[in-house]
């Protein structure tokens, strides 16, 4: 089983970057995503990326300021986050999906494999 580690996660003031990284345990051809959850709401999706990372999804909150990344032989996807509001704080789940090697998937049970969260947290 794909175990994915998360990394990156903080505090950091309004308007400003944090970068998270999730390395998983295997070499594998699996798209990849972002989703967060933020107190008192429901999980959402936030960013995907495909295998060959030539296909990429973003939530509209978050289009223009976060890019998604990976790099596959380190085994590693990246969320740059930029220009951060208060609202963009949450836990930031990294997760994969075995199915859907291109094509990049925005529901939850589209993901098998999912990390433990990091915590990110924008102050105003």
């Amino acid at each position: 089983q794909v175990q994915l580690v998360e990394s990156g996660g903080g505090l950091v003031q309004a308007g400003g970057s944090l970068r998270l990284s999730c390395t998983t345990s295997e070499r594998s051809n699996y798209a990849m995503g972002w989703f967060r959850q933020a107190p008192g709401k429901e999980r959402e999706f936030v960013a995907g990326i495909s295998w060959s990372g030539g296909s990429t999804y973003y939530a509209d909150s978050v289009k223009g300021r976060f890019t998604i990344s990976r790099d596959n032989p380190k085994n590693t996807v990246y969320l740059q986050m930029n220009s951060l509001k208060p609202e963009d704080t949450a836990v930031y789940y990294c997760n994969a999906d075995p199915r859907h090697s291109e094509y990049v998937m925005q529901r939850e049970y589209d993901y098998d494999y999912w990390g433990q969260g990091t915590q990110v947290t924008v102050s105003s």
